[in-house]
């Protein structure tokens, strides 16, 4: 992979790694368990593999942003999300945060 190419990826990564906290916080408004929760944020254009999911999971969970529980759904246990009330209040103002930095880097980027 060529410098250029490889540089650009280790970016994206970066720029994806905080977008992903907010979509998945943003995603768990619903209850969802790991799988559908993986789908919605593929259809919505923010794929995640598996192995990051998980993760990061555990850590929003242990930072008390989200909460779960077990339950049995068609014959197999499944780990319930869903944002906590702390979760809802930081991803309003995590939301509020990414707008201004959105408008700010338009701003910037726009030539204007």
């Amino acid at each position: 992979m060529p410098i250029e190419e490889d540089l650009f990826e280790k970016l994206r990564v970066e720029l994806r790694r905080g977008s992903l906290i907010l979509a998945v916080l943003g995603a768990l408004r619903e209850e969802r368990y790991g799988y559908t929760l993986r789908q919605s944020l593929e259809d919505a254009g923010l794929p995640i593999e598996e192995s990051a999911l998980y993760p990061l999971l555990r850590r929003l969970e242990a930072q008390g942003m989200l909460t779960s529980e077990w339950r049995e759904e068609a014959k197999r246990n499944k780990r319930f999300y869903r944002l906590s009330p702390d979760g809802e209040a930081i991803l309003a103002q995590l939301l509020g945060e990414w707008n201004a930095i959105s408008e700010s880097i338009l701003r910037l980027t726009e030539g204007k």
